[in-house]
This record gives C-alpha cells, sequence and structure tokens, in this order.
C-alpha cells in the first residue's frame, strides 16, 4: 500500500519512513459472503468446504511468529457470517497481532458493535460508489444504505476505520462522490484499490491509459489538497505501485527541494511487496504471495506457515530487488521504487510471472 498522505506529510518535515517491521497477513477465513460483487478476487459463493477451524488456526500462531508476521487482515468472503470471528480475533490479540477488519460493513449492528471494538484495532469497509453504483456493482439493492450504517457504527464506537473503493471502468466517474462522502461523514482513510484480474474480476476492465492516469492524478492531488489544507483524511492507494511514480513527479513539481528526500522514502517502501512482506491464506489453507496470485505455495494442512514462506522456487525471484522483470519494466528508470508491480496482473494478461505489468501507465 502506498500511504500518500503519510509520506507527504513526513517527507515536508524532513523525516524518514520506516518500513512496516515484519508481515502483512491476509487471511481469509471464509468464502461464503451475502453480496455478489463484480470483482470478487475469491468467486465468494456458499461453499464453506475447507474452511479452518479455531484449532487450525491455533496451531498457526507459532509458525506465523517465526515468520515474522506481525498484521492480520481478517477477510473473506465475509469475515463476520463466521460465527467465531470474534474468537479468533481474541486469539489473534492474545498472540501479540495487530488484528484488523475487512468487510462490506452490512453485518455491523449495534448487538456486534461492542465485540468488533473489542477485537479489531481497525476496520475497512467497501464503498465503490454512490447509491446505484455501489448497490449495482455489488449486487444487492439497500447494499450501500447498510454499509453506510456501518461505516456510521464504526465511527460512532469510535473504532479507526476507513473506506476501501475498487477502481475499475465501472466505478472511476464516482470517485469525486467518495471524497464527499469522506468529508461528509469525517471518515478518515480512503483506500484506492486498483483492479487485479483474479476471480470475478477478470471480466471486468479498467479505464483506457490516459483516462486511467487522470483518475490517479485525481486521487494524488485531493492528498495534497487535504495535506496542505489541514483535512484529516489520509488516502492510500494499492495494487498499482505505477502510483509511486506518479506521485513522486507531482511531488517534485510542487516541493522540488524535498523531491530527493520523497524518493528516498520511496526506496524505503520498496514498491510491490507480494511475497516479501505480503502473504495470503486462503480459505482452504492455501498459502499465496498475495490475495490475488494464481499461484499456491503450498498448504498449511500439509506443511506449516513457516516452511511454505521460506520455500524456494517464486518467492526467491519475488525477493529479488529489483525483481528480473521484462518488457517496459525491465529498462524502467523507476523500477527500484515500483518494484515491477503486479505479477498476478502480469500473468492473467501474458500468462507470465516476471511479464511487464499491462496496466502500468508511465
Amino acid at each position: 500500500m502506498l500511504r500518500i498522505t503519510e509520506y507527504i506529510k513526513k517527507t515536508l518535515k524532513g523525516e524518514k519512513i520506516k518500513p512496516f517491521p515484519g508481515v502483512i497477513l491476509i487471511w481469509n477465513l471464509t468464502n461464503v459472503c451475502n453480496l455478489f460483487c463484480q470483482h470478487c478476487y475469491s468467486s465468494a459463493n456458499t461453499v464453506r468446504t475447507g474452511e479452518p477451524t479455531l484449532e487450525d488456526i491455533k496451531a498457526q500462531i507459532p509458525y506465523l511468529k517465526k515468520a515474522g508476521v506481525r498484521y492480520l487482515i481478517l477477510s473473506g468472503g465475509e469475515p463476520l457470517l463466521r460465527e467465531d470471528i470474534f474468537d479468533i480475533a481474541r486469539l489473534f490479540n492474545e498472540s501479540g497481532f495487530i488484528t484488523t477488519l475487512s468487510t462490506n460493513g452490512i453485518l455491523i449492528s449495534e448487538k456486534n458493535i461492542d465485540r468488533i471494538k473489542e477485537n479489531f484495532s481497525y476496520v475497512g469497509i467497501s464503498i465503490d460508489g454512490d447509491e446505484e453504483t455501489h448497490d449495482r456493482f455489488r449486487g444487492m439493492k439497500g447494499a450501500f444504505k447498510r454499509s453506510l450504517n456501518g461505516i456510521r457504527l464504526v465511527l460512532q464506537a469510535g473504532i479507526k476505520t476507513g473506506i476501501r473503493f475498487t477502481i475499475t471502468s465501472q466505478t472511476y466517474r464516482s470517485i469525486p462522490y467518495i471524497f464527499k462522502l469522506a468529508e461528509k461523514e469525517n471518515i478518515p482513510k480512503i483506500y484506492f484499490s486498483h483492479l487485479v484480474y483474479s476471480g470475478r474480476g477478470r471480466n471486468l476492465s479498467q479505464a483506457e491509459k490516459e483516462e486511467y492516469k487522470k483518475i490517479v492524478y485525481q486521487i494524488i492531488n485531493k492528498a495534497f489538497e487535504y495535506v496542505e489544507k489541514g483535512i484529516p483524511i489520509d488516502i492510500v492507494t494499492g495494487n498499482n505501485e505505477a502510483d509511486a511514480v506518479l506521485f513522486y513527479k507531482i511531488f517534485k513539481e510542487r516541493y522540488p527541494e524535498k523531491a530527493e528526500l520523497l524518493y528516498e522514502n520511496l526506496k524505503i517502501w520498496g514498491g510491490n511487496q507480494a511475497g516479501v512482506r505480503i502473504a495470503d491464506i486462503d480459505y482452504r489453507g492455501f498459502v499465496k504471495p498475495d490475495t490475488y496470485f494464481p499461484l499456491k505455495l503450498g498448504n498449511i494442512y500439509e506443511k506449516d506457515f513457516y516452511q511454505i514462506w521460506n520455500s524456494n522456487g517464486i518467492l526467491s525471484k519475488l525477493r529479488q530487488h529489483p525483481r528480473p522483470v521484462k518488457g517496459k519494466c525491465e529498462e524502467c528508470s523507476f523500477l527500484d521504487i515500483c518494484n515491477g508491480n503486479s505479477r498476478s496482473r502480469a500473468y492473467a494478461v501474458y500468462g507470465d510471472y516476471f511479464a511487464e505489468d499491462p496496466e502500468c501507465y508511465i
């Protein structure tokens, strides 16, 4: 994730950032969902076969620690459909992990808000546009109102929260609305996720390249506006590390005297972290370099997480810096801050994990 607002603030103060000290693990605890979203990377449905039990999860705790996992994002499907979700979160918290929740927000209610506050340090809730756009994209009439109600409950409870928006050709026109919504509702964070061609997302498309670049300009410029006006909304983007290059170029135009420090901070950040500081376990126990990767590294029912995470093969290549990427990425002068961008998108389009990223707009 590219924490644009944070990097603007720290660079303007003359500070160097600190890379996250460990591994961030997304654990898809279930594939069951109460929505049918067009972009769902896991193609969530009603199948529960293979879900890890509380004991399965508990058995992996020592190996997660040994592998350097510090931060857990509990996701799905819809994780709040698991009856034991709070028991799982408590287990992680008591074991010393930072535990967060990724949800569509529909099941957040006055009945469970206290347990959510007790067990999660952060809650990310998906909103993909205005009411009409969101409901169409998520496959349920009334989904927007219920998700917005979930956001309001989380904010009222004093839980750190943010909204997640996926940029696609169907949703990008709603970005101005998303900014207005965050400002009106005092939502402190917006995470813009770029589309990765995985699951049902394989059937979607991104905006045309020039339009796509304008979209990212819009997002980055809004981050500068928020910082310069003192508006307390953080802007973060993910799944297209070309954003760092555009961010650097815009920053250099605005603050040329600080541009070198920003570039150093972006190098510390390191670009795409799939297989490096990002890991995923799907609902059947398969470990992947990130949530979108079609390649499975191993299964926790056969080997423990530490063994899988320290195996060779593609992980060794993902952990090279810069990565041995091909095409225009190979010769790009910004490879050291982008790290080759999404290997999942490269594979989806070219059938090669180390081909150029087809959605690089630089």
